[in-house]
């Protein structure tokens, strides 16, 4: 973990860069552009979205205008987009990636997540993704918001593990038994709403780490994060945050400083529970 283009390596080979750009709820538009194309001239490669979120075309626009400008290439890229639960079943979830590659103007994804556990229905769009998977249209598969008992349903009949489970996780919600399953499992966790959407920015505890490291509580998490073996996707659209998220290579929390963040667990949510949503 050496800088933003330092990579994990998923259960099937492929490389993930451990810190990525999130833009949940930032609507289509110049500011969406020009936040991809700053993150990836400021050296991150990979990028986050979903149906969901109504912003692939523009996800889509800042990266075919990051490449012409800096040169690299598609390849070196690492994009992920999920399908959204009234998509989810076998020929709809097929569709729905097609329509998500269409909309992002690429020729596949890097990773494809079946967004939520609606029950009844994940096994089916679980198929189509070991279906896009084995013939080469994705380079990995996974889901997100899935509890212990999701993946071990979905693991009852699948062919192919999930190779990432993006969950909710920060200070307030550490995850612990579920980051425990997915290393047992060989799945590789990832964090939404790293920073709970701003809430923990203020925390006495974090500032205090935060001042002894020269850092912000921002680059306290995500630095807790990375070091717990958990992939990160901050948000933002200001250049000079997201240049200030990544800059979290140079320095280590202490196993006394872990467990201090460890500790502000309470098990709180920003986001609803997978285990009772009804969207």
């Amino acid at each position: 973990m050496k800088n933003l283009q330092s990579t994990t390596t998923l259960q099937n080979g492929v490389k993930m860069p451990w810190l990525g750009l999130g833009v949940f709820q930032v609507e289509e538009g110049q500011e969406l552009v020009d936040a991809v194309k700053t993150a990836i001239k400021h050296g991150y490669r990979s990028i986050d979205t979903a149906a969901i979120y109504g912003n692939e075309s523009g996800v889509g626009q800042g990266i075919r205008e990051a490449i012409e400008e800096t040169g690299i290439t598609r390849e070196e890229l690492f994009i992920t987009s999920k399908v959204w639960n009234s998509d989810l079943g076998y020929e709809q979830t097929i569709a729905a990636y097609e329509e998500s590659l269409s909309k992002l103007g690429l020729d596949y994804l890097d990773m494809y997540l079946i967004h939520w556990p609606v029950e009844g229905k994940y096994k089916d769009a679980w198929r189509a993704l070991e279906t896009l998977y084995k013939e080469g249209r994705v380079k990995a598969i996974g889901v997100s918001n899935f509890h212990i008992s999701h993946l071990e349903e979905l693991m009852k009949d699948a062919e192919i593990k999930p190779m990432i489970n993006q969950v909710e996780t920060h200070p307030r919600l550490t995850q612990k038994e579920l980051l425990a399953f997915c290393k047992q499992h060989h799945i590789q966790m990832e964090a939404w709403s790293p920073l709970m959407q701003g809430q923990l920015l203020d925390n006495a505890d974090l500032q205090q780490i935060a001042n002894k490291h020269g850092k912000s509580v921002a680059q306290i998490i995500l630095r807790w994060d990375l070091q717990n073996g958990i992939i990160t996707i901050p948000k933002s659209t200001k250049a000079h945050r997201i240049a200030e998220n990544a800059n979290v290579f140079d320095f280590e929390l202490s196993i006394e400083e872990m467990e201090q963040i460890d500790n502000l667990n309470q098990h709180h949510r920003v986001g609803p529970d997978p285990d009772n949503f009804d969207f």
